[in-house]
């Protein structure tokens, strides 16, 4: 068994391209919910994780700064990538609908990823950066963002949380790939 990190929360993208690694590879692993690139790397290093994996740049949003910027703090050894198309949904609490939205609320990249969308539906609303996609949801679930918010997050995150899908496939270009990176600690 495989202790593997993930740069998300329960329902994150990275913990969907964590567990598609692992059945490729044909690994068992057990996950930890890091949160963020510095969570992965950091634990890495504190050798509380076997694996990490986070990603570093999507091919229409770029560069995943966070990740760049926690890869220069710390030692890793990187062991492998993996590509992964992301579908972004736009997910909000049942019963709310588009006219009550008055936040969207993702990781910068989720924003950045379905940029034309959110000019094109949401053009007047205010876009606010959130740590984590999945972790956005779980946060508008749990009433730590306000009802009038929608999120940008994953169908499966949607579902963990109770979440209602109010458009699906939002992102600017499909497929919509982001590179994840596989680490380990300096051995």
């Amino acid at each position: 068994m495989i202790k593997m990190g993930v740069s998300g929360d329960l329902g994150s993208f990275s913990e969907e391209a964590a567990l598609l690694y692992a059945q490729q590879q044909n690994l068992t692993v057990t996950l930890s919910y890091l949160i963020d690139m510095e969570g992965v790397l950091s634990a890495l290093e504190k050798q509380e994780i076997e694996l990490g994996i986070l990603p570093i740049v999507n091919l229409n949003g770029g560069l995943v700064k966070p990740a760049l910027e926690a890869m220069g703090k710390h030692l890793f050894t990187p062991v492998d990538e993996l590509w992964f198309n992301v579908n972004q949904c736009l997910l909000v609490l049942p019963d709310t609908k588009q006219q009550q939205i008055t936040r969207i609320v993702s990781h910068p990249q989720g924003l950045a990823q379905c940029s034309q969308y959110l000019e094109k539906e949401f053009n007047t609303i205010e876009c606010l950066d959130w740590c984590d996609t999945a972790k956005a949801a779980k946060d508008l679930a749990a009433g730590h963002l306000d009802a009038d918010c929608a999120v940008i997050a994953s169908a499966r995150a949607a579902q963990i949380y109770g979440l209602d899908v109010m458009a699906k496939e939002i992102q600017n270009s499909n497929p919509n790939l982001t590179a994840f990176i596989l680490v380990r600690g300096i051995l």
